[in-house]
């Protein structure tokens, strides 16, 4: 028998409320949880986010995605990019929560294998998953980076991808901290680091659960 496949909206940085949502979805060996990128920068524990989803990638089938996020936090650790434009965007935070010291090989062994795992999509019966966005008419193996991982759906949301998949994402807050549902496009980012909350949704049933950024349950 199958197990139940769960995406998880945007962390950055919010150990608590992911800590609850593991908690009350309990995913097992059979289930597979998909990560929508963006665990880190902005809330105060980016490092304890990245330790948690490496816990329960032992116990679940975790398929994590990048996000923009650790897309310039990794071209800051590599040299391909200044810090400046990370720091702006929550880099900071990050950086205290891995007590940095001015050495930019602060990530721990196990946390930079996590960080070189992540992939651009993820697909999966009628879904499919990525960070922000798409281009209809590709392959998934042809979209371009700067779409999956930057493209705000503010700018435009895309038509429906011609596969006939539905595409469930982040990457976009919702001002109000609601689920943007239009059928053929899920965005879960419900603005957790804003003050809304944390979702993680199950396919196909679309049952939700909710976390606020202290790791209140949302009932």
């Amino acid at each position: 028998m199958s197990g139940r496949l769960i995406a998880i909206g945007d962390i950055h940085g919010y150990r608590a409320a992911l800590q609850t949502l593991l908690n009350e979805i309990q995913p097992d060996a059979d289930d597979i949880i998909v990560t929508l990128g963006d665990y880190i920068d902005r809330g105060p524990d980016s490092k304890g986010v990245i330790d948690l989803l490496i816990q329960w990638g032992r116990k679940t089938q975790l398929v994590a995605l990048i996000g923009n996020h650790e897309e310039m936090m990794l071209n800051v650790i590599q040299g391909e990019q200044s810090h400046h434009g990370w720091l702006r965007y929550g880099g900071v935070e990050t950086l205290e929560s891995y007590d940095f010291d001015g050495d930019l090989n602060f990530l721990p062994a196990e946390h930079r294998e996590f960080f070189d795992s992540l992939g651009d999509f993820f697909v999966h019966d009628n879904y499919f998953f990525t960070h922000a966005a798409y281009d209809p008419q590709l392959e998934l193996e042809q979209q371009p980076i700067e779409l999956l991982r930057w493209h705000s759906l503010r700018a435009g949301i895309p038509d429906p991808h011609f596969s006939g998949k539905t595409a469930v994402v982040g990457h976009t807050a919702s001002d109000d901290g609601s689920i943007l549902d239009i059928g053929h496009l899920i965005c879960l980012d419900t603005n957790c680091y804003g003050g809304g909350v944390l979702t993680a949704m199950d396919f196909p049933s679309k049952r939700v659960w909710q976390a606020k950024p202290d790791g209140e349950l949302v009932a």
